[in-house]
């Protein structure tokens, strides 16, 4: 029999990052602007830009540092409203008032992606920009919203922390906003442990937001950026905004870059074995008539590394039998809503003054879960997942019945 898998573990670092890392030990230079040019983070930066197909790229300490920067580099002015969905992460809400902004909160569906209609309700309540946040890799209605935020003059910022390697038509989740943001914490497609980037066509906010991440003196001028006619644009943006904005410190060192930069040639496979494992356990989970996996949107090709579904016709006792059942079998499935303290359900964000109730998105949370599928995973092993949730949810409501 096999065992249930750890989940945990991501896939080894590639050997070609061991050696570069091994040269930087040696040469001790680990700080990004120590090099003259060339430095390992400006490379990941120019490779990033490539691969993902934009501009410019940044790399700095963590996804929330890119969110924060991208706020700052709007401009925005000390409490503007911000609207955020009522289902990501607290480090989004946390990026919005360490920005000095106020983040306002709208409902999210049953698939997990934004509610359109209280979006568009929310929008002309003095919303100053938006934070668009592919919550797990579930990519919302991206043509809706960017007409809406279009036709009133709202930038949009993709916190793309969970869809690297996602297609909206085709086109690079984190390319479609005025600014996207992606993470290289351990669970992520690509893992440096901590890191993130983000990314623009925007020359000005790139420039505003390298010389806030702390590129200080002239060392803006060790960004690389597009060759020919659009280095002009670059080059000015820096001359105006050098020594005319505060210094964060939110770079990252060349020791994250090195053990990143190999790591992309990877993530085709990664992102096409991630989907695949990711339906073969959705098929499954929805032969059950207690899972339903959520479909896709149709213009959204993802690429995900775990798995959410939601219990259907399950009481609250029940859903916590189901999870402890399944939990004693060797597969940990978070609740999100009844995970206690957890960071991603909202009424746990108590540093927000005067939290709304959202009661689509409460519903929804109450009863969404959340397993890891890493894409290292054999079908065995996700043969022994699916066993295990199958199995958990059978016997919780054979006892129930009972």
């Amino acid at each position: 029999m096999t065992l249930p898998p750890n989940v945990h573990d991501a896939e080894p670092i590639p050997a070609a990052a061991r050696e570069a890392i091994d040269a930087l030990m040696q040469s001790g230079d680990l700080f990004r602007y120590t090099a003259p040019q060339d430095a390992p983070v400006a490379l990941l930066e120019q490779e990033f830009a490539d691969l993902i197909g934009c501009k410019y790229a940044l790399a700095v300490s963590s996804c929330s540092a890119a969110l924060f920067l991208s706020l700052k580099a709007l401009g925005l002015p000390r409490d503007a409203r911000v609207l955020i969905p009522g289902f990501t992460f607290a480090a989004v809400p946390s990026s919005v008032v360490h920005a000095d902004c106020v983040p306002v909160l709208c409902e999210v569906g049953e698939n997990y992606r934004i509610d359109m209609a209280d979006f568009e309700a929310q929008i002309d309540q003095d919303i100053s920009a938006v934070i668009i946040s592919h919550m797990r890799g579930h990519t919302s209605d991206m043509d809706a919203i960017m007409t809406l935020c279009a036709a009133r003059g709202i930038p949009v910022i993709e916190d793309a922390a969970h869809s690297l390697g996602t297609t909206w038509n085709g086109q690079n989740i984190g390319t479609i906003g005025r600014v996207g943001c992606f993470s290289f914490q351990s669970y992520k497609m690509i893992n440096a442990g901590e890191g993130g980037i983000l990314v623009t066509d925007d020359a000005d906010l790139v420039a505003r937001a390298v010389i806030m991440s702390g590129a200080y003196e002239h060392n803006w001028q060790k960004h690389k950026g597009p060759r020919g006619e659009n280095a002009p644009d670059l080059a000015e943006a820096f001359a105006k905004w050098q020594n005319q904005l505060p210094l964060y410190n939110l770079r990252m060192s060349n020791l994250s870059a090195a053990v990143i930069r190999p790591q992309l040639p990877e993530l085709a496979r990664r992102v096409r074995d991630g989907l695949k494992n990711h339906d073969y356990v959705a098929d499954r989970l929805n032969s059950s008539p207690y899972f339903d996996v959520p479909a896709p949107l149709s213009p959204e090709q993802r690429a995900p590394d775990s798995i959410q579904f939601n219990l259907v016709g399950m009481s609250e006792e029940e859903i916590k039998a189901f999870a402890k059942s399944s939990a004693e079998k060797g597969v940990k499935v978070q609740v999100f809503g009844l995970s206690e303290d957890n960071a991603r359900a909202f009424w746990n964000w108590q540093f927000l003054p005067n939290l709304p109730q959202l009661p689509q998105t409460r519903a929804m949370l109450m009863k969404a879960c959340d397993v890891r599928l890493p894409v290292r995973l054999t079908q065995e092993e996700l043969d022994v997942i699916s066993e295990i949730l199958l199995s958990a949810v059978s016997e919780t409501m054979e006892r129930a019945a009972a």
